[in-house]
């Protein structure tokens, strides 16, 4: 039953959030704006679109209240998982099981912390940091789109397999599978080895 419960839920919450149930939803409202001269605007046709959306509502908030309830608690394992791997004090796993008064208290201690001089000093120089990063990938994003990829000539006329290629540093190469190859390297020279007896 509760699984049942839980993919409903969850099937209904995804479906809830998309722009066509949103569209729907405006649908019905405007059909049933457009039939009140039909109905004389009397209190039955009032009582049609309260009570509709008075249901879907009562039973929307449970729904929504199963998903959020489970994301919430997957999220505060997730956390806590990365308190225990990193090393960061462990005292706070947990946090949202304490009273308000306690979490008011660790609140204000933070608060402190972030005024104190040193802490001040350390949270700007990461600000810093992360302002000195972005501007450089944006950089990098302007130069990478401005640069033109080398035009490749399409109508020069490509040599044919073996033949040979005299390229501007004087060297002589041979076209070889598509590669240019030099041309001791062209055809390469079979040896024979000796055989001692």
């Amino acid at each position: 039953m509760k699984d049942a419960f839980r993919r409903a839920a969850t099937r209904v919450s995804n479906l809830a959030g998309t722009a066509t149930v949103f569209l729907l939803a405006v649908a019905v409202v405007l059909i049933w704006s457009i039939t009140g001269p039909l109905f004389n605007f009397s209190d039955t046709w009032q009582l049609v679109i309260n009570t509709g959306t008075t249901i879907v509502t009562f039973l929307m908030v449970f729904l929504i209240q199963n998903t959020q309830n489970r994301d919430g608690k997957a999220v505060q394992i997730k956390l806590d998982e990365l308190i225990r791997a990193t090393g960061a004090r462990t005292q706070y796993v947990g946090l949202e099981d304490l009273s308000d008064a306690d979490l008011s208290t660790l609140d204000e201690g933070f608060k402190r912390m972030a005024q104190n001089a040193d802490s001040a000093r350390a949270i700007e120089k990461m600000r810093n940091k992360l302002s000195a990063e972005h501007t450089r990938r944006h950089k990098m994003r302007q130069h990478s789109s401005h640069v033109k990829a080398p035009k490749t000539p399409v109508d020069e006329p490509q040599p044919e397999p073996g033949a040979k290629v005299i390229q501007p540093d004087g060297r002589t190469y041979r076209q070889v599978h598509g590669r240019l190859l030099p041309r001791h390297r062209a055809h390469p020279h079979n040896s024979t080895r000796r055989v001692l007896r």
